[in-house]
């Protein structure tokens, strides 16, 4: 099994390449060689399945190396984040969009129908949010962020449908606990689990009510390595799968982080609310994805296991 990680340094894809590394499989098939491939890459790893592409993804030609010798599953992870795409309208199509396309081309042009994930967001739905959302709720993206990447579910869609490249589309929820960056509106969600671990104040930009969709970093690897092993009964019904979260008040995260840390981050946390990310990110109603979870998508399982799992190394 051949795979490349397009977008392998971020986040998710350093985590993703570590588990790769460590064993997992996909569909019961072993992984023989791993590409990483992204703009900036660390110093290479003395693992001879290892192969790195330092490029431009927005390069077809980068793209193209990526699936020299072969390729048999494709983790398409890279994109610019909600609040820089919204900045930088011509980066945010360049990458979360153009280079979804150009991938798909590169892929149906020349890898011989390989699997793709694609990694979507919840910045499809927009704000106002309805009470609930389920599998049937109609995405009305209302940031650049969210509207490319709804493109890049129906093209992953529509490849898949005409046979050209096996996707497949995963919205990923807010995925915690990011290290601290710029140009993520989201980020303040991982800063809470981040520094009030450590023992160190926070000043929440939402209040202790607001709600909203939590997942690990190490559940998100393992949702992805599920969706690359779905078979053509799941994705002969559908090819866009939301990620069964754990929906939570900012209340119930303080509270899970100071039973396993003690009653003095209580005392750490105090709360500024920003009427539009409060809006935008804590305003969160259910999630309902009984499709999802049939199919073997899962979240972390309780909000303690979330406070423990988003804190381990990748």
């Amino acid at each position: 099994m051949k795979v490349l990680v397009v977008g392998g340094q971020g986040f998710i894809g350093q985590a993703l390449v570590a588990r790769l590394r460590r064993g997992a499989t996909i569909g019961g098939r072993p992984v023989s060689r791993i590409t990483v491939l992204d703009q900036r890459l660390p110093a290479r790893l003395d693992d001879a399945r290892m192969r790195y592409i330092e490029a431009d993804i927005s390069e077809p030609a980068a793209l193209e190396q990526g699936i020299q010798g072969g390729v048999d599953c494709v983790f398409h992870l890279a994109s610019i984040p909600g609040g820089a795409a919204e900045r930088d309208f011509d980066l945010g199509m360049k990458v979360n969009l153009h280079s979804t396309l150009a991938l798909l081309e590169v892929l149906r042009l020349g890898a011989g129908l390989p699997k793709l994930v694609f990694a979507s967001s919840i910045g499809v739905y927009g704000v106002p949010l309805p009470g609930v959302i389920d599998e049937r709720t109609i995405a009305l993206p209302t940031l650049s962020y969210g509207t490319q990447k709804l493109i890049g579910e129906y093209l992953v869609a529509d490849y898949g449908r005409r046979g050209l490249v096996d996707g497949r589309s995963v919205r990923i929820p807010g995925i915690v606990a990011r290290p601290p960056s710029k140009g993520m509106l989201s980020l303040f969600l991982s800063d809470l689990i981040r520094e009030l671990s450590a023992g160190r104040p926070f000043v929440c930009p939402v209040g202790p009510e607001g709600l909203s969709w939590f997942m690990s970093r190490p559940c998100v690897v393992d949702n992805l390595l599920h969706a690359a092993q779905l078979g053509g009964a799941s994705l002969a019904r559908q090819r866009t799968w939301l990620l069964p979260v754990l929906h939570l008040s900012i209340a119930q995260v303080v509270a899970a982080i100071a039973r396993r840390y003690g009653n003095e981050v209580m005392g750490h946390v105090s709360y500024a609310p920003d009427p539009a990310l409060q809006a935008q990110f804590a305003s969160y109603p259910p999630l309902l994805c009984p499709s999802s979870e049939a199919a073997g998508f899962r979240n972390d399982g309780s909000v303690d296991e979330l406070v423990v799992r988003a804190l381990e190394p990748a």
